[in-house]
């Protein structure tokens, strides 16, 4: 079984890395990490596969108050905006980010049809060849998004 597999990936150290490195950013910015932005951050984050809006309301509620959906929806805004979680537009749900990358850059998920789990790879030569076959196209890029859809290793091919 790999090391990162969903069956045995350790989804506390990551929301606590995910945690460390949006409370520092925002320190070193001036941004507001606020009691219930750091609450939806850390539901997204201790999520084993993407999460939706609703569900991170229902893992909410289970703190005694049912947050009403626009508070959910303005905090994974402002954590969108921040790069601490992005969201997968196919799954129509947000998966949290440890990578230190700014907001505008290249992001590609891979989605596993099998089990759902989402992972985010950076390699900035698809970046530069997405941005580049985009221009010469005379097309603005403004959410360099991909979303790859398969089997993970934990899966393996059937």
């Amino acid at each position: 079984m790999p090391r990162d597999s969903p069956a045995r990936h350790p989804h506390a150290n990551c929301a606590k890395s995910t945690l460390a490195l949006a409370e520092a950013a925002c320190a070193e910015s001036g941004a507001r990490l606020t009691p219930i932005r750091r609450r939806v951050l850390e539901v997204v984050a201790e999520a084993k596969t993407p999460i939706g809006a609703y569900d991170i309301i229902d893992e909410l509620a289970k703190d005694g108050t049912r947050p009403a959906p626009i508070t959910v929806y303005r905090a994974l805004d402002f954590l969108m905006d921040h790069a601490f979680v992005h969201r997968i537009a196919s799954k129509n749900a947000y998966l949290a980010c440890n990578h230190s990358h700014g907001s505008g850059a290249m992001v590609v998920f891979l989605i596993c049809e099998t089990c759902g789990s989402a992972n985010e790879i950076s390699d900035g030569r698809i970046a530069v060849a997405l941005a580049t076959a985009a221009k010469a196209s005379g097309f603005s890029v403004r959410a360099p998004v991909l979303e790859l859809s398969g089997v993970c290793a934990e899966c393996g091919e059937t």
